[in-house]
């Protein structure tokens, strides 16, 4: 069970958690809405819950509930820039469709 982060991804949430003055990491998790019925749910988090998985990578701690994780293990947790736009893009090899609004996916 694993959750990777990219370089480009451990900056960024870096840079975020310096702006905002304190932080543990990053939490991922997965939330039930949209055509496909589960969505990413990213989130800084300033402490980890008993139950939390922890991942390190690059110097940044990605936290994950038991629950979410049998959805999301294996994902890499990347940020890109596509033209004007930037922001997290999650490439979950568990993954099997994504509705075409690409707010959710299914396992």
């Amino acid at each position: 069970m694993a959750i990777t982060m990219t370089e480009a991804a451990a900056r960024h949430v870096n840079r975020s958690l310096t702006k905002r003055g304190k932080g543990l990491g990053v939490r991922l998790g997965v939330k039930t809405t949209g055509c496909s019925g589960l969505a990413y749910k990213l989130e800084y988090v300033d402490e980890a819950e008993p139950e939390d998985v922890i991942f390190e990578q690059h110097g940044v701690k990605v936290l994950v509930d038991p629950k979410s994780l049998s959805y999301i293990d294996g994902t890499e947790l990347d940020y890109v820039r596509e033209g004007l736009n930037e922001g997290f893009k999650f490439l979950n090899p568990r993954e099997r469709d994504r509705c075409g609004c690409g707010e959710s996916f299914r396992v």
